[in-house]
């Protein structure tokens, strides 16, 4: 079986949605975990015009900085109407976030999130890299 540097994946959980995501370096963490955000949501984009945004934070630790992270996203979406699906992501100065996402005017999206939890949070570090598990409230 081939193991992949980066990724995610559904976990069970009882009420809500939760993903085990892992990378080699904490920028591919967070990368994975909105892919795999929007994987959850089926989230789908109309197809033309691409649309850029940048967002940023600082946090005092690493689960913070990315429910931010995540949670922005979700504010774009559902505020703003707009979807992404490609990532720039850089960590800086330990709990530092810049973002450029790039994507489009939501066309649909199949199930929705409600908020990122901090339940069970905690970012670790592992030979291999990083991992997290991420509980959605649906």
């Amino acid at each position: 079986m081939e193991v992949l540097d980066s990724g995610f994946r559904e976990l069970e959980h009882t009420a809500d949605w939760a993903i085990q995501v892992w990378a080699p370096d904490l920028p591919t963490l967070f990368v994975k975990a909105a892919e795999g955000m929007n994987s959850l949501s089926v989230v789908q984009l109309e197809q033309g015009n691409r649309i850029r945004q940048a967002i940023a934070f600082d946090a005092l630790e690493l689960e913070s900085l990315l429910v931010m992270c995540l949670e922005e996203i979700l504010y774009l979406g559902e505020h703003h109407g707009l979807g992404f699906d490609r990532f720039e992501v850089e960590i800086t100065d330990g709990f530092s976030m810049r973002s450029i996402l790039s994507g489009a005017k939501i066309k649909k999206i199949d199930k929705e999130i409600k908020a990122v939890t901090f339940h069970n949070m905690k970012v670790s570090q592992t030979e291999l890299g990083y991992e997290v598990t991420i509980v959605f409230d649906v």
